[in-house]
């Protein structure tokens, strides 16, 4: 008979697994791993650095992009050490604590990201459709405050998710399948009634992984409604621009996150190695791809990247 653990008597360590198949391989598949963990690190550090730095960054719109750039520096920290080390050193084991640690952080940063751009969304509506009231409805205390609720209504969610998984009996084996720890992936290994937890993982899908998304659509709706009542296609062009790297942003936070859960739902029996590639997709495409989009396609930021790196401080004026 399986050994059963709960939160009283924790199993010692769960299982993480790398790459299904390619097990051999997984030296080589580090450096891939390395090459996009670096340029989430550096990239979106150099984009902290370049708005900290700068005083004409201090506006809404940056200060926004601060705190995207914070949760996928976070995300990235997150998965990092679990990743790198079972691919450069074969370690499989992690510890119950650890494991509902990383859970919680993952998570939290995973629902951060969605709020953030979110909030973004809201910043372009302002932006566009207020032009006149910008400074004075998002004020400097305002942003303070959206960052703030941002926080606490993330770490609110994903808590009682916590609590509720870490009270539940593991008597099924401890092998994950993934090489770091996912709710979806550890509640699998539960032996108990879990409707409780179904329940509640469906509100929070409805509440941020939906209604976020459908919140940004209609932003998107009125700001376009404004774009085309102005007189100039100039003028409609310039506002489309100005939007264009946050749409990028909100595809490749939400495209991944729609691959995973379809893959979840509709694949569950197709090969490990999909599940993986998905997941990996997820959690790597917008820490490296964010930092990526802004640095092109904004033209304020790329120049303030220009300045940090030929330490020209008056090449922005």
């Amino acid at each position: 008979m399986s050994k059963v653990t709960n939160s009283t008597q924790a199993p010692f360590y769960f299982i993480l697994t790398g790459i299904p198949g390619f097990e051999a391989s997984h030296i080589w598949i580090s450096i891939p791993f390395c090459c996009l963990y670096t340029i989430s690190i550096m990239g979106n550090t150099t984009i902290l650095t370049v708005i900290r730095k700068e005083p004409s960054f201090h506006q809404p719109m940056y200060l926004f992009l601060s705190m995207l750039a914070l949760t996928d520096l976070g995300l990235t920290l997150t998965t990092l050490p679990t990743v790198m080390q079972l691919l450069w050193f074969n370690v499989h084991e992690i510890s119950f604590e650890a494991c509902f640690a990383q859970l919680f952080f993952i998570h939290t940063f995973s629902f951060m990201e969605s709020s953030v751009l979110l909030a973004m969304s809201f910043d372009r509506y302002v932006a566009i459709c207020r032009p006149l009231h910008y400074a004075s409805i998002l004020t400097g205390e305002v942003i303070g405050k959206i960052g703030l609720a941002i926080i606490c209504r993330c770490v609110l969610a994903v808590l009682p998710s916590l609590f509720l998984l870490k009270r539940l009996p593991f008597c099924r084996s401890h092998l994950l399948s993934h090489s770091y720890c996912l709710h979806q992936d550890m509640i699998r290994l539960v032996c108990a009634d879990i409707r409780v937890n179904s329940w509640y993982g469906f509100a929070l899908v409805l509440l941020i992984i939906v209604m976020d998304p459908l919140l940004i659509v209609l932003s998107y709706t009125l700001i376009l409604k404004s774009i085309l009542g102005t007189a100039s296609w100039t003028e409609r062009f310039r506002a489309l621009n100005n939007c264009l790297s946050h749409v990028l942003a909100v595809l490749v936070l939400y495209v991944p996150m729609v691959g995973v859960s379809m893959t979840h739902r509709f694949a569950k029996h197709a090969s490990p190695l999909v599940h993986v590639i998905m997941a990996n997709i997820y959690l790597l495409a917008p820490p490296v791809m964010n930092p990526i989009i802004y640095s092109v396609k904004t033209k304020q930021i790329r120049q303030g990247i220009i300045c940090l790196l030929s330490q020209r401080d008056m090449c922005l004026r």
